[in-house]
């Protein structure tokens, strides 16, 4: 993996450091999260997304979503069967995870559906109005 030398950013910049930790955080998920669940990131509109997990195999009362400082984690535990099954093949992932996302500044979620083995997480970025353009008339 590629390391960024972001000590030129500090020096001209003043309050970035977060965007910094940001990209530190990113590469360090990357390396440690082994893809499972696969997952897909939709923008659906402007300001509305959309996170779709394939987590096949597991009810609503095994998974928990969470958002807590601009970080959005989504947990699946699997829980003990009480009947030992014997597998030919067993390609379906019974194993427990753990996905974070980082969310933006002003991204909340809003809704959250599981259908078809299918998780869908709606989120939508909510701009204050002190933060939208404006136009300043002229006296």
């Amino acid at each position: 993996m590629r390391q960024f030398d972001l000590a030129p950013l500090y020096r001209t910049a003043i309050g970035f450091d977060r965007l910094a930790s940001m990209i530190d955080n990113a590469n360090r998920n990357e390396q440690t999260q082994n893809g499972y669940p696969p997952y897909n990131i939709e923008l659906i509109s402007e300001h509305a997304y959309r996170i779709t997990m394939a987590i096949a195999g597991f009810d609503k009362s095994e998974v928990s979503i969470n958002t807590e400082q601009g970080m959005l984690t989504v947990t699946g535990n699997k829980k003990a069967e009480e009947t030992e099954r014997q597998y030919l093949h067993q390609g379906i992932a019974a194993r427990g995870f753990e996905r974070k996302f980082q969310l933006a500044d002003h991204v909340r979620v809003t809704d959250a559906s599981m259908e078809n083995g299918l998780l869908h997480v709606d989120l939508v970025q909510e701009i204050p109005e002190a933060m939208k353009p404006r136009t300043i008339t002229i006296n």
